[in-house]
């Protein structure tokens, strides 16, 4: 009744109003991304025709499964730099980390050694079983050196489920939270995209990622933007990817 008076939502076509993509496993060899090269390339390439016109390379930095130090990641971003100019690619490939909360990511910050995000904000993940003891002093240690912490896809940690307080105590304490578009797809499952649309509602998300690691999470991104409730997600929300340049 009445549909005429009704407010019309002009939806994402693409992703190029988020611009930059600050999670994305694109260096190949490195983690649980691309293996070669040219699925790096490929992976590059759709991401590009999405809209997206940055990139940010953040491969996994855990000391029981990818030990990879600062050094080792700027050389293999480098790689992936000259392979992309070479191919033609337009879009630009920036590179950080996305850090284990473990013994060895203090360490990180204590010697000076994070790779960071525009900002000098430090994207960080912990266990989906429980949070790390210490989850609060890895907090702590970032801001007295003056880095932003920034909480990857917090709707993945279901721990916290039964107790959203725990949510509203990182964002007391100036954590922002990045959310995986794949998690509104129900890609992770069902209680994970309510618990993404559940933060959303309560405005609490600050960045939108990709998270991709190979190019089926591609095809869902793709098919993502005909669902009208995240394709007016993406278009209204007003996340902060776009101020990073």
């Amino acid at each position: 009744m009445l549909s005429f008076l009704r407010k019309k939502h002009t939806l994402a076509a693409d992703y190029s109003g988020i611009l930059t993509d600050i999670h994305a496993h694109l260096i190949p060899g490195i983690d649980d991304g691309p293996k070669v090269m040219e699925e790096s390339l490929q992976l590059i390439r759709e991401l590009e025709a999405l809209g997206y016109r940055r990139l940010t390379a953040t491969p996994h930095v855990m000391s029981d499964y990818y030990p990879n130090s600062r050094d080792f990641i700027l050389e293999s971003h480098q790689k992936l730099v000259a392979a992309v100019k070479k191919a033609g690619i337009g879009v630009e490939i920036g590179v950080a980390a996305e850090y284990y909360m473990d013994s060895q990511f203090l360490s990180v910050i204590d010697n000076d050694q994070v790779l960071t995000l525009p900002g000098n904000q430090v994207l960080m993940e912990m266990s989906f079983v429980s949070p790390p003891p210490n989850l609060y002093h890895f907090i702590f240690r970032l801001q007295t050196k003056n880095y932003q912490p920034v909480l990857a896809h917090p709707e993945r940690y279901l721990f916290m489920k039964k107790n959203f307080s725990e949510y509203e105590r990182l964002k007391e304490y100036g954590v922002r939270f990045q959310l995986n578009l794949l998690s509104l797809t129900g890609h992770y499952g069902t209680p994970v995209a309510e618990m993404a649309w559940k933060l959303l509602k309560n405005k609490m998300i600050d960045y939108l990622g990709t998270d991709v690691h190979h190019l089926r999470h591609v095809e869902i991104l793709k098919e993502a933007l005909g669902d009208k409730r995240i394709a007016q997600t993406v278009a209204e929300y007003g996340f902060l990817n776009a101020e990073l340049g």
